[in-house]
């Protein structure tokens, strides 16, 4: 006879029991990014202010105001052309709706800042187009303020800086849209033919009507590493001649390895770089005595 039984299983309280908010895995929304070039998750902090990939040194998209924040001097920006009434000159279908939302979204009134500053106490005309509102695409009020911007900037005899950020020309005001390409050009010549310096700036994306107008203008034209630019896009282009395109096509090393472009700046070094150009092309001071 025996004394004592061994039980088959050991009961265990399988009761489910909540779990309380504090229990839960929590990460935070926009702590990691993924680079577009190579792949790789980043910490964002370790991206820095100027948002550049610690792997393979690709430049982040970053918006108007952070690229004016770390470009020009200190509090000397003077931001002109603010609040150009948009339209909707072809009836477009809920286009000034999309306008409305992208401007509370982004705090702008356009796909383009323009104004006054200094880069290293050198005084300049600034446009940073910025790729959030619409990509940066070229509307008439995007073409009224860079024509503006061009024509103060040759009444102040002052250089002009263009960032350049766009798909292009923007659909939804069809042909008014193409018109803003002829329209800034016009403006580049006058303050070309007054002697002034125009350096373009292209950054990720450069492409479209931009690309084929103000864009390729510049006395001298900088880009940024890796930086998309061109005017078709890579399918069409390879549909279209039904052939492969190299890897590195319509890439700013490509541009440059074929004379599109005069230099390729890494974000950190812009400023000092833009700030040489604009001391090296200032007018010389008229000597005391000399002739006229």
């Amino acid at each position: 006879m025996k004394l004592f039984k061994k039980r088959p299983f050991i009961p265990i309280d399988i009761k489910p029991q909540k779990q309380t908010q504090l229990d839960e895995p929590m990460v935070p929304d926009g702590m990691w990014a993924q680079c577009p070039s190579c792949k790789k998750a980043i910490y964002n902090k370790d991206l820095g202010k100027e948002q550049i990939c610690p792997n393979c040194g690709y430049n982040f998209r970053i918006d108007a105001f952070e690229r004016i924040g770390l470009i020009v001097d200190e509090n000397s920006f003077e931001e002109w052309d603010k609040g150009l009434a948009n339209t909707n000159p072809m009836e477009f279908p809920a286009y000034s709706e999309k306008i409305e939302r992208l401007q509370e979204e982004t705090g702008l009134d356009e796909a383009v800042v323009t104004g006054r500053a200094t880069i290293n106490k050198q005084a300049c005309v600034l446009a940073v187009m910025d790729a959030r509102f619409i990509m940066g695409s070229m509307g008439t009020v995007v073409g009224e303020k860079i024509t503006r911007a061009f024509e103060k900037a040759t009444e102040l005899q002052l250089p002009v800086v263009i960032f350049t950020a766009s798909g292009g020309a923007r659909m939804q005001e069809g042909i008014l849209s193409l018109m803003q390409m002829a329209k800034i050009s016009a403006a580049v010549a006058k303050h070309s033919e007054a002697g002034l310096l125009y350096v373009a700036v292209l950054t990720d994306p450069t492409t479209g009507g931009v690309s084929a107008s103000f864009a390729m203008q510049g006395d001298i034209i900088l880009a940024e590493p890796q930086a998309l630019i061109g005017f078709a896009g890579r399918r069409v282009i390879e549909q279209t001649i039904n052939e492969e395109l190299p890897e590195d096509f319509q890439r700013a090393e490509s541009l440059l390895e074929h004379g599109f472009i005069d230099k390729i700046v890494p974000r950190p070094e812009l400023k000092t770089t833009l700030g040489l150009i604009l001391t090296l092309h200032a007018p010389k001071p008229a000597k005391a005595g000399g002739n006229n």
